[in-house]
């Protein structure tokens, strides 16, 4: 909601501008005021809406056009006075300054201002009003009420703006047709997503339970006993349907949503909307879909426990026919408040588990949630804001991990969303691999892989559920990413597969990791279609002999037609979590280049500083009868500047 509002008077001459502002600022009648009254700034603490106010003046002579015009490209709301003993003064509303408005291009909130009522009493004559008024407020939409006053007596100038300040921070034009007396088609949108995520048990009725949260939620206030009895009331006799249950269905809370506005409580229906999110022009903001989330540098995000308990309970709520899995009119239902699925553009729910109907599991839409949180964290802030996440900050749904460098360095990992990279020739097994760790069927056809695939699943670990990710580039997509090392840096486990029955296979992954620098990634290798005819590789040394070279395990050999996988998962699993058992070359090249550096200065610094002591020592040594004693070694050679 915007902070500040600019007001601005215009009219003929003659009809009591100055003398409005006058009377508001003095709080009584001035005989004499000056023809433009300077601009006038209200502080935010003296308005009922607690914003800074600007209230501006204007002239109507020819000499001001040029003045008025700027001022009226300026003004978040404009104020046409017309004086009650002045007909031409109202004639020329609808027939100089509506129009004009238009012309220059200005679409803004108009409140028509009717001065001098004292010359008639100082009453406001509602019935003669409205006869003058809706035909000009059906012509121009921009009009959104009138108000009667008297400058002189005072009487209802700070209504004058009050109502300005209304159309501007709750505008009428967004939500209600005053044409045709209804919601606007995005209102109800929005009321709608709205009463969804209020309607936590997902049964299509707000109970007097969940309308009291929804009125904590939005005005700070419990729902006393005695109004809810008096809108359950007035909703069922004017609203067929709007009450079932002692609570109210969808269409009794638009009603009494049209009700709000009909009777000028925009206030209401705006502060609902703008707690649920939405900007002036009823789309979601993009600070509440996006809220501020810094991840440092090789850090990853995972979900926290409110945030898994948070999507466990939509899954509940939503499994209707509670067979443990969501079926694909779930799966609608469930994103019907967000603007869809979010894996939409992905191979879902081929990327998680799934039961033997294809509908995703309670372990997979966990599983699927820890992945996209894992890649893409904004994604996962932003559907926590579609679906109604309780608590604020969002972001506690949400936690950082430690830095995969420092982990690695530590040798100790904490974290529970890992990800590996599945790299490996065409025809290899890769696909099939991902495929076997969904549980799903071997194909007998060979598909090549034409874009990205994603797998994650949860693993047991020593009783611990861990969530794996696995991603195959396919050959076309692969040497792209392995190249970038801000992809690959996100990688905690490389897996190298090559078929054992093909004897070409094997060479492709060995020239990979020579055009790439991989080695600091735990690394596995893994052959497969163990089931056929093992083939003597084409290659330089052995698969076995080349792993142990690099002090790695020897390859796991696999089947995934026969079902014989040795626990792949688990072991991927287990190197993620102690990734300096599986560096290639040893876990000395674990530590980052920083730490070698840092490593390096430190030993300098600590030379330089024994470097008199070591010079007495060589003087020592050297006295007839010593001898350089075996603990000195190249080491001590080296310092004292002599070779071996």
């Amino acid at each position: 909601m915007r902070r500040d509002v600019r007001i601005l008077l215009v009219g003929d001459e003659g009809v009591g501008k100055s003398t409005i502002v006058t009377s508001l600022i003095k709080e009584s009648f001035v005989h004499h005021v000056q023809q433009i009254v300077p601009e006038v700034t209200i502080p935010p603490e003296v308005t009922p809406e607690n914003v800074t106010t600007y209230i501006v003046d204007s002239g109507a002579g020819p000499q001001d056009r040029a003045h008025l015009e700027s001022e009226i490209r300026k003004a978040h709301v404009i104020c046409v006075v017309y004086s009650i003993d002045n007909p031409n003064s109202f004639d020329r509303i609808p027939a100089y300054w509506l129009p004009h408005f238009r012309q220059l291009g200005v679409n803004v909130p108009v409140i028509l201002v009717g001065n001098k009522i004292d010359l008639r009493g100082g009453e406001v004559t509602n019935e003669a009003l409205e006869d003058e008024i809706v035909p000009i407020m059906n012509e121009f939409k921009e009009v959104e009420t009138c108000v009667e006053c008297s400058a002189k007596l005072p009487l209802n100038v700070s209504e004058v703006f009050y109502f300005a300040q209304k159309a501007v921070l709750h505008p009428t034009a967004p939500l209600y047709d005053s044409r045709d007396h209804v919601l606007k088609p995005a209102c109800i949108k929005a009321l709608r997503r709205v009463f969804k995520l209020c309607d936590t048990n997902k049964d299509g009725v707000l109970d007097p339970a969940e309308l009291n949260e929804f009125q904590r939620k939005c005005f700070d206030a419990p729902l006393q006993t005695q109004e809810l009895e008096g809108i359950r009331e007035m909703v069922n006799q004017h609203a067929p349907g709007g009450v079932r249950d002692g609570g109210l269905t969808e269409s009794g809370f638009l009603y009494l949503h049209t009700i709000f506005i009909q009777r000028g409580r925009l206030e209401t229906t705006w502060t609902v909307l703008r707690k649920f999110g939405y900007a002036e022009d009823l789309r979601l903001t993009e600070s509440f879909l996006s809220p501020k989330f810094d991840v440092p540098f090789d850090c990853s995000v995972e979900l926290s426990p409110s945030g898994y308990q948070f999507f466990t309970d939509i899954f509940e709520a939503f499994d209707k026919d509670q067979d443990g899995a969501l079926n694909p009119a779930e799966l609608e239902q469930v994103f019907d408040t967000a603007p869809g699925n979010p894996w939409a553009s992905q191979t879902f729910p081929d990327t998680t588990l799934t039961d033997e109907t294809g509908a995703v599991t309670l372990q997979g839409w966990l599983a699927q949630w820890s992945m996209t949180t894992l890649l893409d964290h904004k994604t996962t802030l932003a559907y926590l804001a579609y679906l109604g996440y309780p608590d604020e900050p969002r972001t506690s749904a949400l936690q950082l991990t430690r830095a995969r460098k420092i982990d690695r360095r530590k040798g100790k990992v904490s974290r529970n969303v890992f990800l590996c990279y599945v790299c490996g020739a065409a025809g290899s097994g890769k696909t099939s691999l991902l495929r076997s760790f969904l549980n799903k069927a071997f194909r007998d056809v060979y598909e090549p892989t034409k874009k990205m695939i994603s797998a994650v699943n949860a693993v047991d670990i020593a009783g611990s559920e861990k969530y794996l990710v696995l991603q195959e580039f396919g050959s076309k997509y692969e040497p792209e990413t392995l190249r970038n090392s801000k992809k690959t840096d996100l990688a905690d486990v490389m897996v190298y597969v090559y078929d054992s029955s093909d004897t070409n296979s094997f060479s492709y992954i060995s020239n990979l990791r020579q055009q790439y620098s991989l080695d600091h990634i735990p690394t596995l290798f893994v052959a497969t279609k163990s089931d056929l005819d093992l083939a003597q590789q084409r290659h330089e040394v052995q698969p076995d002999v080349y792993c142990r070279r690099l002090g790695l395990q020897v390859p796991m050999s696999v089947s995934v037609k026969t079902n014989q996988t040795a626990d792949v998962f688990h072991t991927i699993c287990n190197i993620a979590m102690n990734p300096l058992s599986s560096i290639p070359g040893g876990a000395e090249r674990a530590l980052s280049a920083s730490a070698r550096v840092r490593m390096y200065f430190t030993v300098t610094a600590l030379l330089g500083g024994c470097t008199a002591g070591l010079l007495m020592l060589y003087r020592t040594l050297l006295k007839p009868g010593v001898g350089l004693p075996h603990w000195m070694g190249t080491w001590g050679t080296w310092i004292l500047g002599g070779k071996r």
